[in-house]
């Protein structure tokens, strides 16, 4: 199974520079599910996006059982001052009794095992006094319990035919569990997306080898592999690209043909040595371009046949935030999942900016702090070059302000945006 192709068509703007909103609008509108589906185990399925719907074969619990150890009884044979009762049956998990419970009597039962016919009650062991007498066995019980109580009711978890999981999310461990309480023992997900990345600039050197003069190792390719690998995807490394527009546009053309989405870093934006735009042009269709935002305004959207192009600025910082902003939910979508929207929440501000740019929304690095009045605030890292890395490092998460705001005064409430909300821990 496989969703509709991308919407194949050269997206124009009127602006200079899309909107932060506007560029989410785009990809929502774009994007469908491309990757194909598969049934694996349930062993096999943590972190893999759902392709079904699950829904409760039966009750879940399929029967009334007890959920702690003690004493199962009828509670309209119960005084309110406490009861005596004839105990007439042990009954252990996976053990249910066939017979009913008599009147003024009580069965000796653990957690989990089936509540026998006739009891609805039952009263924990550490509260419960035993006798022996003339080779019986009988059981006090305090007074105070109500009707029911310690009793697990069938369906109390999950109804018959109730929805358990919808598909497009990711499964989580406490996910696997609720399949698991169906007795479903394997699962449809979607396939793992093909991911090919591509580092691009004669200056770029992998780790492990000499630095020339002016060369820059390549932090970005680290970053993005470990950011796709929150996703669960397949990453191909396709490497170092030279700034030469027949090796970019070769290598594009090919990886279009296996990946089903490439991501780039560097190379976005107008200058006589950034190929990726043009060469994207030339093979294929650009969807988006030129954001109002801070850091990566070159972020770029497009496609080369059925293959995404993501194309990310070359600053470490705009990489990251550009990935977790723009392509997160891209791959998420692309992959059979739903649009991924960070978590967000108000915060005071330990900082001041006193003149921001209008139209343009910013984002900067945030660190999480006890203030002073007890409540938690934000300081932002002391420097905003997008080059470095430290403040990714440091940082909790992003700080966002929007495009209306002209300035940030100590003690506003300004949006922030943890970096565990969008899967990086």
């Amino acid at each position: 199974m496989s969703g509709k192709p991308l919407i194949d068509d050269c997206f124009l703007h009127d602006k200079d520079r899309l909107r932060h909103g506007e560029a989410l609008q785009i990809l929502k509108d774009r994007l469908s599910p491309v990757a194909q589906t598969e049934t694996v185990p349930l062993e096999q399925a943590h972190g893999r996006i759902l392709a079904e719907t699950v829904t409760a074969p039966r009750d879940i619990p399929l029967t009334d059982n007890a959920a702690v150890d003690g004493y199962a009884f009828r509670h309209a044979d119960y005084e309110p001052a406490g009861g005596f009762f004839r105990l007439e049956q042990r009954i252990a998990a996976g053990h249910p009794s066939e017979r009913p419970i008599g009147p003024w009597a009580a069965a000796r039962i653990f957690t989990g095992a089936v509540m026998p016919a006739g009891t609805d009650t039952v009263a924990m062991q550490e509260d419960c006094e035993r006798h022996d007498q003339d080779g019986q066995h009988f059981v006090i019980v305090p007074q105070g319990l109500k009707p029911g109580a310690n009793r697990r009711r069938a369906g109390e978890d999950v109804k018959r035919g109730s929805v358990i999981l919808d598909a497009g999310i990711r499964l989580k461990p406490q996910d696997l569990a609720s399949i698991a309480s169906t007795g479903k023992a394997n699962v449809e997900v979607y396939r793992k997306l093909q991911v090919a990345l591509i580092s691009t600039g004669d200056e770029i050197r992998r780790p492990g080898t000499d630095l020339p003069p002016g060369g820059v190792y390549d932090s970005n390719h680290f970053l993005l592999r470990g950011l796709c690998e929150t996703m669960d995807v397949e990453v191909s490394d396709l490497g170092v690209l030279p700034d030469t527009a027949d090796a970019v546009e070769a290598a594009l053309a090919a990886a279009s043909r296996e990946a089903d989405v490439i991501l780039t870093t560097g190379g976005a934006s107008r200058g006589e040595e950034d190929h990726i735009l043009w060469s994207l042009d030339r093979l294929g269709s650009r969807h988006m371009w030129q954001l109002a935002i801070k850091p990566g305004r070159p972020m770029m959207f497009g496609q080369i046949g059925s293959c995404v192009l993501l194309g990310l600025p070359g600053n470490p910082v705009a990489a990251m935030v550009c990935f977790l902003l723009y392509a997160r939910p891209v791959l998420s979508v692309l992959g059979g999942g739903v649009f991924l929207t960070p978590q967000a929440f108000q915060v005071p501000a330990d900082f001041e900016v006193p003149r921001k740019k209008p139209d343009r929304r910013e984002f900067y690095r945030g660190i999480l702090e006890a203030g002073a009045d007890g409540r938690t605030h934000v300081r932002k890292f002391d420097r905003d070059g997008s080059g470095l890395i430290t403040g990714l490092r440091e940082a909790d998460g992003l700080i966002e302000i929007p495009e209306e705001a002209t300035s940030v005064e100590k003690g506003d409430l300004v949006t922030f945006l943890p970096f565990s909300g969008m899967g990086v821990r």
